[in-house]
């Protein structure tokens, strides 16, 4: 699901749902070659455009093996790490400044970035390249991550925050079910079900 798709959801909620449903119905394509897809297919990164695009097998394997950053089209990796021995504390989640429970940090040519889902959309802003570097050197798993194509994600929990290294598809896929669920002041019951059943799949495939 590209950026221009998650901007199409706009409206009410039980507009949002109606505009699923239809999507839900066509048959999807790869936005490489046409090829019809089944509805688990893999995605691959248009780095000049920074957007995500359906892949059949055939394009996907084909971009898996460009992995020179400086292609323009990068496959998306399929990959989930945790890292148990380094847990994110209280005080580093704090000097990520970060004003939400869940966020995202994505490496780029040009830097690293944070996103912060919600209702309207992912917000973004650099992050400061003393911090990342202060975060790397007690969190190993932050420079595991490939550039443009895998994210790192967390959440904050009681204790500091949960953190994976996931396909950048992953944080696509949180902000689209966080604007396309999100009901209420905080987001509703159902939206939370929904998160919930993320990271219970994030924690299932994640391997230390």
């Amino acid at each position: 699901m590209s950026p221009h798709r998650l901007r199409r959801f706009t409206g009410t909620p039980h507009f949002l749902r109606e505009q699923r449903a239809a999507r839900m119905e066509q048959l999807e394509r790869c936005e490489l070659c046409g090829t019809p897809v089944a509805s688990r297919h893999g995605h691959v990164v248009d780095v000049q455009r920074r957007a995500l695009m359906c892949s059949c097998r055939a394009c996907f394997l084909l971009f898996t093996r460009h992995k020179d950053h400086r292609t323009r089209y990068r496959a998306v990796p399929e990959r989930y790490l945790r890292d148990p021995e380094h847990p994110v504390t209280p005080a580093q989640w704090e000097v990520l400044d970060i004003p939400v429970g869940t966020a995202f940090l994505l490496r780029t040519s040009t830097g690293v970035t944070v996103f912060h889902p919600s209702p309207a959309g992912a917000t973004e802003r650099p992050l400061d390249t003393g911090v990342w570097n202060r975060l790397a050197v007690a969190h190993p798993l932050l420079t595991m991550a490939e550039p443009d194509v895998e994210a790192i994600l967390f959440r904050r929990t009681e204790k500091g925050a949960e953190c994976f290294l996931v396909p950048v598809d992953v944080c696509y896929r949180l902000v689209g079910t966080i604007r396309l669920y999100w009901t209420g002041l905080d987001g509703g019951e159902q939206l939370h079900e929904h998160i919930e059943a993320l990271f219970a799949e994030i924690r299932d495939k994640a391997r230390p």
